[in-house]
């Protein structure tokens, strides 16, 4: 049936037997209306008399007045319309040549696609003279191509509503599951045993903010997560615009290794420890760890690199390092506020759209230095308030040890749970041993104090 309607026009994907049926099928049944303009606008008719036909129904529509030859013939007349489509003779037309009404919404799915195909060939010139432009830089060009792609195929991935039947036999049928697995109630481990006990582990679709000032050892934090994750067979990418794949590629080592950082930079290794880096290496190999050292990515270059990924090996996790280095791909130039929240709302679509946590690193304001007690807080995220909202989990890391020398805890490092959109907050202590940059599970120390 597809074939009878597959029309091209001059190389102009269109089909008038599925336009003309289309309406036709709405003037026999019209409840069909409400089925068919939840997915179709009169910008989806390619002949101009068709368009104005589904405007005056989608008017008729708005109003709640009735749907048939009279009333769309009266609406016509107001808006001026009557004599461009033809008159009342092809409104009945259109009646008496549609097949059949019960195939309403098929006819409009074949209008829908065709002209989703004239939107991309219009979008595909458009994308021409950008890259014939030699005035604009490449990285501009690709940015903007990329945008205008999208901004095609976003109607695409829009969801109809789910009725609650629907929606309350898919969460039953996931409960079941995780009820025979137990294992399947938790989201991919960070291996810290109480993160992963507080929230979960990291769940499918969320946005995992993790802020802290400089120093304090963000970077450390997601890579050493990203470490225990690939240990379990996790497919993890990583966008690191501070570090360069090298640098990264050190911190792993150290971390496997218990080698510190300065070793590796200078290569004063001994034997033993030669031995080490050569068995950790063997080990990594293996990890479904790929690392993308763009700096200042936009989202549509890491959503475009995100979907390939996914497509070719898979993908569990998404690490981001760090957010306030992304930018809006030539957005809001002259508003940062704005460009941190298109960034972060970005972000949050990405990771429902390909049903993966998202763990990035954040900044925090300098209003933190200005405070007594320097832990964070929510109002201390950078930039734009926005980040908080987007985000289904917030966490903080603070060391004392980074504004007291002198503290009783050097290597005890706080990760503060601030917000947690599907269950509770709360503090958590992690080891942290700076010379390999590596996050642990605190040792738990019984102390008796009956003595004291």
């Amino acid at each position: 049936m597809t074939d009878q309607f597959a029309l091209f026009e001059q190389n102009i994907p269109y089909s008038e037997e599925a336009e003309r049926a289309v309406l036709g099928a709405v003037l026999i049944d019209p409840p069909a209306f409400l089925n068919v303009a939840a997915f179709l606008q009169a910008d989806d008719f390619y002949l101009l008399r068709h368009a104005y036909i589904w405007t005056a129904l989608q008017r008729l529509n708005e109003r709640g007045d009735t749907i048939d030859n009279v009333t769309l013939e009266n609406e016509l007349r107001e808006m001026g319309s009557l004599n461009e489509i033809g008159g009342p003779a092809y409104i009945t037309q259109l009646v008496n040549g549609t097949p059949s009404s019960v195939h309403a919404e098929f006819y409009g799915k074949i209008v829908e696609r065709a002209s989703l195909r004239r939107q991309l060939l219009a979008t595909a010139d458009e994308i021409k003279a950008l890259a014939l432009d030699e005035e604009k830089p490449i990285e501009k060009v690709t940015a903007e191509a990329e945008t205008k792609i999208f901004s095609v195929t976003e109607q695409q991935s829009r969801r109809d509503f789910v009725p609650m039947r629907d929606a309350i036999s898919e969460y039953f049928d996931q409960l079941e599951r995780i009820v025979v697995n137990k294992e399947q109630a938790y989201g991919l481990p960070t291996g810290f045993r109480d993160i992963d006990a507080l929230l979960g582990g990291l769940q499918k679709s969320d946005l995992i903010i993790f802020a802290g000032r400089p120093g304090m050892g963000k970077t450390s934090f997601v890579l050493s997560a990203a470490l225990n994750a690939a240990r379990l067979g996790a497919r993890i990418a990583i966008f690191s615009m501070e570090m360069g794949v090298e640098q990264i590629v050190q911190r792993f080592v150290s971390m496997e290794t218990g080698i510190n950082t300065k070793a590796l930079r200078t290569g004063e290794l001994g034997q033993h420890e030669w031995t080490r880096f050569v068995q950790a290496s063997n080990n990594l190999v293996n990890f479904r760890i790929y690392i993308d050292d763009s700096p200042a990515i936009n989202p549509l270059q890491m959503r475009t690199k995100c979907r390939r990924l996914a497509s070719e090996q898979g993908l569990d996790l998404i690490i981001v390092d760090y957010m306030q280095l992304m930018n809006a791909g030539g957005m809001y130039e002259n508003n940062r506020v704005q460009e941190i929240s298109f960034i972060s709302r970005s972000m949050k679509e990405l990771a429902r759209e390909l049903k993966v946590p998202l763990f990035s690193a954040a900044q925090l304001s300098r209003a933190v230095e200005q405070r007594q007690d320097k832990r964070p807080q929510l109002s201390d995220l950078r930039e734009s308030g926005s980040i908080e909202q987007d985000a289904d989990i917030v966490m903080f890391l603070y060391r004392d040890e980074v504004y007291n020398e002198a503290t009783e805890f050097p290597n005890q490092a706080d990760i503060i749970v601030a917000k947690h959109r599907n269950g509770p907050t709360g503090n958590i202590q992690l080891y942290f041993e700076k010379n390999i940059t590596k996050f642990m599970d605190a040792r738990a120390t019984n102390i008796d104090l009956s003595n004291f």
